[in-house]
């Protein structure tokens, strides 16, 4: 009777187990057509075009929906097909300039052109020429010291400038040094000032001192228009200058060379520093000041008068450092001659040997202006 039971429980797990395998293959074959069809597209669908390159904005909304391409190309060729814009004035509908090469600049559009001239060759090496021209001034006074005094005083006085002569070169003078020195500050101030003093105060100096070299501009254009006028008479080359500039004026010898009035050395700073440099240092301040009538001031035009004016100031700084060094502590006298107007014949002798034989031999006079009322005493 067990044996029995054993085997008929054997037999219906077994008609069990075909009727599973026979539902599931039924089921299988059921649901086969179903999957087919769904790999597919549904009834009624219509693929879209495919994107083509030359495509609007609003044509690529269609075909490749949140593909905002068209629109971000037609940005970056903005420079060359102006967009449309609202907004009234020039280079409103360009967002980015076109492509250009910049003497020193990758080929790229002009902002980054003009970026790559200023930060890789303005700046490094404008201030590497500066500080060449420094180190090169601080050996030469320790080598050397102030130069002149040799021959003692004889108390008798010569007028070697006018009280208009200093008035304009003391306008000029200080204008100079205000631009000079806001300019230095947002050239290098960056690198140099904001790690020390933060940017708060970074902040502060450099807008203050951004108004002070837009003011300044202008005060230093006339400024040094009327110098060029006053001493242009005194500024023409001689024969002697010649002799001059052959033995640089002996500054590296004994004596110094005859000179008229203003040496050599003084003759090509005056033309090629304070004419030729001053002339586009001016224009093109005048420039980035939007002073000049007829321009559009467009940006291409703002970032070459930029680059122009940079490269000629720091040429013009270089060049007058030497100016400045030998009118204050290279020369003893010569910052007296600026401030009052009066040097001792000694002085003139030893410096300008010509210049004040052409006084001995009254060519020239002694005093040119008038002289000063002496001060009144208090029982007067």
């Amino acid at each position: 009777m067990g044996q029995s039971s054993a085997i008929l429980l054997r037999c219906m797990l077994a008609t069990t187990l075909a009727a599973l395998c026979c539902a599931a293959s039924a089921q299988q074959a059921a649901s086969a057509p179903a999957s087919a069809a769904m790999k597919g597209p549904p009834a009624g669908f219509v693929a879209p075009p495919e994107p083509q390159p030359n495509e609007t904005n609003a044509q690529r909304a269609k075909t490749q929906p949140g593909n905002n391409a068209p629109f971000w190309r037609q940005v970056r060729q903005s420079g060359e097909n102006e967009g449309f814009s609202t907004l009234p004035g020039a280079e409103k509908g360009v967002l980015i300039q076109r492509f250009v090469q910049y003497p020193g600049s990758r080929v790229t559009n002009a902002g980054e052109a003009w970026r790559q001239v200023r930060d890789r060759w303005i700046i490094p090496y404008g201030g590497a020429l500066l500080f060449i021209v420094l180190l090169a001034l601080a050996l030469f006074y320790w080598r050397k010291g102030p130069i002149g005094g040799h021959e003692p005083d004889t108390g008798r006085q010569i007028e070697r400038f006018t009280p208009f002569e200093r008035a304009a070169h003391w306008t000029n003078a200080i204008a100079f040094v205000l631009l000079a020195v806001s300019g230095l500050v947002m050239a290098f101030g960056k690198a140099l000032l904001l790690p020390l003093i933060g940017h708060t105060l970074f902040g502060w100096l450099t807008y203050a001192l951004k108004n002070i070299h837009n003011f300044a501009g202008p005060l230093f254009a006339v400024s040094l228009l009327v110098v060029i006028v006053t001493f242009v008479r005194d500024e023409m080359f001689e024969r002697a200058d010649w002799t001059w500039l052959r033995r640089f004026g002996g500054l590296f010898g004994g004596a110094e060379v005859p000179s008229p009035r203003f040496n050599a050395g003084e003759k090509v700073l005056f033309w090629i520093g304070a004419l030729a440099l001053g002339v586009v240092v001016v224009s093109s301040g005048l420039v980035l000041d939007k002073l000049l009538p007829g321009l559009d001031y467009l940006r291409g035009d703002m970032q070459l008068a930029h680059m122009v004016h940079a490269t000629a100031a720091v040429l013009m700084m270089a060049a007058f450092l030497g100016h400045i060094y030998m009118g204050t502590i290279g020369m003893k006298g010569a910052y007296k001659a600026m401030r009052h107007g009066q040097v001792d014949e000694a002085w003139a002798k030893e410096h300008h040997a010509l210049w004040y034989e052409d006084i001995r031999a009254g060519k020239i006079p002694a005093q040119r202006s008038q002289p000063e009322p002496p001060p009144m005493t208090r029982g007067a």
